[in-house]
């Protein structure tokens, strides 16, 4: 469970052991592929998909990320035999190591400069869900079901996250019903509460996420790598502080070539076209 920040920029020839990826057009898109048991969590996987999104934050190549799962499912969550089995056997010590890892992941996952989309697909449970609620947006396909199961066995929702998070997503009294009972959203029921971004048909999750990803590469991405972090740093400012920080953070975009192509665009009366700088 410790970091040996093995994975570098650039990603291109990246080949992991636990999770199929591939970038194309400035899209990463990584897939969770152990579609027998729905694409469960291991120890390494966790540690490979956390150092995979420390090495994005320095791959200049990659304008968004695409998170999803194979076979119909997005993620089961953590593995039953070769994650909680080995748990139940473990001291403290060794307790906290893996669960400051498994946080440690959410934490890359926010700290990685491209908009992040998840599409999910059929079941996505436990850590699985939490990585889609760490994403920075969801396309749910019909038919998905989303739970954070961590009282199913016999521990407390404040899982990778999850009770600052997700109340941010849906609100504090739905979030306080999923952590406390455990119990499956629909895909209807998680756009209507804002877990999910826009639904698809079942099957459709990711197009519909690549094209949403397409958008974004298409997009000022040094500008929206700046939203993110600032979606990111003002949950803990408030009002005024924000403001203040976002005077600072505009005047820096309004430095980028970007800007001025904008412009020079909308001066000619053209579709600007950013190149994320």
């Amino acid at each position: 469970m410790t970091r040996h920040n093995a994975i570098a920029a650039p990603l291109a020839a990246f080949s992991p052991e636990h999770f199929q990826f591939a970038i194309e057009g400035g899209i990463a898109t990584l897939t969770l592929n152990r579609r027998e048991k729905k694409n469960p969590l291991t120890f390494e996987s966790y540690a490979e998909l956390r150092d995979t999104f420390h090495a994005l934050r320095f791959d200049d190549t990659v304008r968004a990320v695409v998170l999803t799962g194979a076979g119909g499912n997005f993620s089961s969550g953590g593995d039953v035999f070769e994650i909680i089995e080995p748990l139940t056997k473990m001291g403290a010590s060794e307790l906290h190591a893996f669960t400051t890892m498994t946080g440690d992941l959410v934490k890359e996952m926010r700290a990685c400069p491209q908009p992040i989309v998840s599409a999910v697909e059929g079941i996505c449970a436990g850590a699985g869900a939490i990585i889609a609620m760490a994403s920075d947006m969801r396309v749910g396909a019909a038919g998905a079901k989303v739970a954070f199961l961590f009282n199913r066995v016999g521990l407390a929702g404040c899982d990778m996250g999850a009770c600052a998070i997700l109340p941010r997503l849906v609100g504090q009294g739905r979030a306080s019903e999923l952590l406390y009972t455990g119990r499956f959203m629909n895909a209807e029921e998680g756009e209507r509460w804002g877990f999910f971004n826009r639904l698809t048909e079942a099957g459709g999750a990711l197009a519909g996420a690549t094209e949403l990803a397409k958008a974004l590469t298409e997009g000022p991405t040094y500008a929206n790598s700046i939203t993110k972090k600032m979606l990111q740093m003002e949950w803990a400012m408030g009002v005024e502080e924000a403001i203040d920080a976002e005077a600072i953070a505009q005047a820096l975009c309004m430095k980028t070539g970007d800007f001025r192509r904008a412009f020079e665009a909308f001066a000619a009366r053209q579709k600007p076209v950013f190149e994320g700088n």
